[in-house]
């Protein structure tokens, strides 16, 4: 099984308990099912994260989940080398909604998300792709939060390089 294909499957599997009435995310994962998400840099707040906005806000897509996922995957066996961070950031050490870079505010708050979600550092109550995050992206450009992901990833410490791929879509 591919592991899209095995996300897909334990996905639908959380927004069904979910659906049902079962919102104690911490009883929906097996030991095959935490080796897995371990297995793609992933906690499991991450994916619960997910289902519940899913279910709760229609947004975002099963789809998106797992761009977003391939993304961490990618760049836990690429730029990490398959090792897990053991730094994690807390919601005291985001940027605030009103803080700007470039004029543009809420930026350094994404950017800063986005990389903790690149390395897997996100406290499990922050959540990479929430409705704030969605809402930014949304504003400026209609970016994917997979692709925003991406440009993160390839503009490494570069925040004008960010800054110029949000300003050239919105």
């Amino acid at each position: 099984m591919f592991w899209n294909e095995q996300f897909t499957e334990l996905f639908n599997r959380c927004l069904t308990r979910y659906q049902g009435g079962d919102h104690d995310f911490s009883s929906y994962y097996s030991a095959d099912d935490l080796a897995f998400l371990t297995g793609i840099g992933y906690k499991p707040r991450e994916l619960f994260d997910f289902v519940e906005d899913l279910a709760e806000e229609k947004a975002p897509s099963l789809s998106t989940a797992i761009l977003v996922a391939a993304v961490r995957r990618d760049y836990l066996l690429v730029a990490q080398k398959g090792m897990l961070s053991t730094h994690e950031i807390t919601s005291r050490d985001l940027p605030s909604f009103g803080d700007q870079l470039e004029g543009m505010a809420y930026l350094p708050r994404i950017i800063t998300k986005a990389r903790a979600k690149l390395r897997g550092e996100l406290d499990p109550d922050l959540m990479y792709g929430c409705g704030g995050d969605r809402n930014f992206l949304r504003q400026n450009g209609n970016i994917h939060l997979a692709d925003f992901l991406r440009v993160v990833w390839s503009a490494e410490d570069d925040d004008a390089k960010i800054a110029a791929y949000v300003r050239e879509h919105s």
